[in-house]
């Protein structure tokens, strides 16, 4: 069945204007899945196209519009994601652009290197960690993030807890 022509503009402004609020969250993820300035732009693209297809199954009494748009757009990323590794395995790895690596120009040398590092570490972590990572610096309770990811809130607490712990591990000082 077809969407009236005046129905179908409607939704796309409805649309139009959800984006346009939780533009934050797209631009979240796609700073913390792709280094590249290029990169990022594809990957905003990307959700947007996604979520745009998507739209049409949301439902607004089974979760609010960030909460479905953070999970639409971890999809994409992590898609992008595991289809850029298996490129990579297949055509060699390039090294990444350090103009791209979006460090400040005014950054001491020591804050460049923290950065540097947390970047580093942040880009390691399995796509899981790094969603969760990313939804409990917005704030997310632990029971959003579960809704965004498909876990229960104390799976979103444990593992959350888990990561926080591995991370002060990483980017503590070592103790020679």
């Amino acid at each position: 069945m077809d969407i009236p022509v005046t129905a179908n503009a409607t939704l796309q402004h409805h649309f139009a204007d959800l984006l346009q609020q939780h533009q934050g969250i797209v631009l979240k993820v796609a700073r913390a899945w792709s280094q590249a300035a290029e990169d990022r732009r594809d990957l905003v693209q990307d959700i947007s196209i996604q979520a745009w297809r998507g739209f049409a199954s949301f439902d607004p009494d089974k979760a609010r519009f960030g909460t479905w748009l953070y999970r639409v757009a971890l999809n994409v990323a992590i898609s992008q994601q595991r289809s850029r590794q298996l490129r990579q395995r297949h055509h060699g790895t390039l090294a990444p652009d350090p103009m791209e690596s979006g460090l400040a120009v005014e950054d001491t040398a020591e804050q460049a290197a923290q950065r540097a590092q947390l970047h580093a570490v942040i880009h390691a972590l399995p796509p899981l960690d790094r969603a969760l990572l990313l939804l409990h610096l917005d704030d997310c309770s632990h029971q959003e993030i579960g809704q965004v990811l498909g876990i229960s809130a104390g799976n979103a607490a444990t593992r959350l807890h888990r990561l926080r712990q591995q991370l002060r591990r990483h980017l503590s000082p070592s103790q020679d």
